[in-house]
C-alpha cells in the first residue's frame, strides 16, 4: 500500500461515549433468521434495529458477509446497507465485514462507492481475510477449493483496493486509467472509512502497520482478544486516516426482563452455533427447541463455554458484564450483537442495554425516515 502522511486529515473514526457508557456503543447486526420466521422478517427488523439504533445514540450499524448459512440473512452487505441508508439519516453504516478475498477489489470500491454516495459521510467499509463460510461454498464464490484462498495475497488485494478507492494508481499501472465510479474521477469526495477485521493476530499486526482502525471478533474468539489488541496497538504507525490505534471489539450481549429469559435465548443460540461448527448449519433453533435438545457431555462443555462468552442477564447485570469487559480490553469502542432467536427479544436487548446507560431518547418523528 503507498504511504500516507500522518495528520494529512482530522480523525473522523471514533464517536461520543454517551449517557454513562465507557465508550461508543455500536450494532453489529447479523440479520439472524429464527426457526419459524423468514428472511423477509429478518431484514424488516434490521431496518427497526437501525432506527432504533440511530434513535438512542448508538454510533454505527454494521452487517457481515456470510454464506450458505440458513441462520443468517446477510450474504449481500452493500445491499442490506443500501436499504438501511434509505431508512436512517445519521448513524454510520458498514461492512463488519466484507470478505475481501471473495471479491474483485473493483467491484468493492464501485459498491462501497455507490453506498457513500447515497449516504455522504456515513459508511464504513471492514474488511476481512477469511472466506466467511465453509471451503466448498467458498470455491462457489469463485476463490477455489484450497484450505486458504486469497489469504497470503490479502496485503496485494487491499492495496489495490485503495488505489481504486482513492483513485491514484501511478501512471503506467495497468489499471491507471479504470476508474471505480462513483468515486474521486467524479469530483472530491470522501472515501469509505476503511476497516481491518480479524479473529487473530495477522489482521492486528497489518492493520497497526497501515495505520487502520482495527475490529476484533471477540464474540467469537475471546480467548485471542487481549493479545490481539496488544499487538495491534505495539505495531501501529501514524497514518493520513489515523494517529493513534483505534480499536473496536464485537461482543455477544442480551439483555432481558429477568436472567432466565436472557439464558433461554443465549442456550438457542448456543445450539446454532453448534450445529454450525459440526457442519450442520440451521435456523436459529426457538428457545423451546434448545431446552428439549439431548445435548452430550461434549456439546454440553461446548454449548457451556461459548455461552460463557455472551454478556447476558439482566441489563444492570450485561451493563457491569460490559463495563468489565472494556476495562479489561481497552476497546475503544463496543459493538454488540444480539444473539436471540426472534427479532423482538433482539430489538428489546438494544433498548434496555440502551437504558442501562442512559443514553438519550429521541422523539420517533426524528428517528425516522418520513
Amino acid at each position: 500500500m503507498h504511504p500516507t502522511a500522518p495528520g494529512d486529515t482530522p480523525d473522523t473514526v471514533g464517536g461520543a461515549a454517551l449517557g454513562t457508557a465507557p465508550t461508543p456503543l455500536s450494532v453489529l447486526d447479523l440479520v439472524t433468521v429464527g426457526a419459524g420466521t423468514t428472511a423477509t422478517e429478518a431484514l424488516r427488523t434490521s431496518v427497526r434495529i437501525a432506527r432504533l439504533a440511530e434513535s438512542r445514540g448508538f454510533h454505527r450499524h454494521w452487517v457481515a458477509e456470510h454464506h450458505s448459512m440458513p441462520g443468517v440473512a446477510s450474504s449481500s452487505p452493500a445491499v442490506i446497507l443500501a436499504h438501511l441508508a434509505a431508512h436512517t439519516r445519521r448513524i454510520r453504516l458498514g461492512s463488519g465485514g466484507v470478505m475481501l478475498p471473495n471479491h474483485a477489489p473493483l467491484a468493492i470500491a464501485e459498491q462501497f462507492g455507490t453506498l457513500q454516495a447515497l449516504a455522504p459521510g456515513r459508511i464504513d467499509l471492514g474488511l476481512g481475510r477469511a472466506p466467511g463460510t465453509d471451503g466448498g461454498t467458498a470455491a462457489a464464490l469463485r476463490r477455489g477449493a484450497q484450505a486458504d484462498p486469497g489469504a497470503d495475497d490479502f496485503p496485494q488485494q487491499l492495496a489495490e483496493l485503495t488505489r481504486f478507492l482513492d483513485d491514484d494508481f501511478p501512471d503506467g499501472h495497468p489499471y491507471a486509467r479504470i476508474h471505480a465510479v462513483p468515486g474521486p474521477v467524479q469530483g472530491p469526495a470522501a472515501r469509505p472509512s476503511l476497516w481491518l477485521l480479524g479473529s487473530s493476530g495477522y489482521s492486528a499486526r497489518l492493520a497497526g502497520v497501515l495505520g487502520l482502525p482495527f475490529a476484533f471478533a471477540h464474540h467469537f474468539s475471546a480467548r485471542n482478544t487481549v493479545p490481539a489488541l496488544e499487538l495491534y496497538r505495539q505495531s501501529f504507525r501514524p497514518s493520513a486516516a489515523l494517529s493513534a490505534p483505534y480499536a473496536l471489539i464485537g461482543v455477544s450481549a442480551l439483555a432481558a426482563e429477568d436472567e432466565r429469559s436472557a439464558r433461554r435465548q443465549v442456550l438457542a443460540s448456543s445450539l446454532s452455533m453448534l450445529r454450525l461448527r459440526s457442519g450442520r448449519p440451521s435456523l436459529i433453533p426457538s428457545p423451546e427447541e434448545a431446552e428439549a435438545h439431548p445435548f452430550t457431555a461434549a456439546e454440553r462443555e461446548f454449548s457451556q463455554s461459548w455461552m460463557a462468552d455472551v454478556v447476558h442477564g439482566t441489563p444492570d447485570a450485561v451493563r457491569d458484564g460490559l463495563d468489565r469487559l472494556q476495562k479489561r480490553t481497552g476497546a475503544d469502542e463496543l459493538i454488540l450483537t444480539a444473539p436471540a432467536h426472534g427479532g423482538e427479544e433482539r430489538l428489546r436487548s438494544y433498548e434496555l442495554i440502551a437504558d442501562a446507560y442512559e443514553l438519550p431518547r429521541e422523539a420517533a418523528s426524528e428517528a425516522i425516515h418520513s
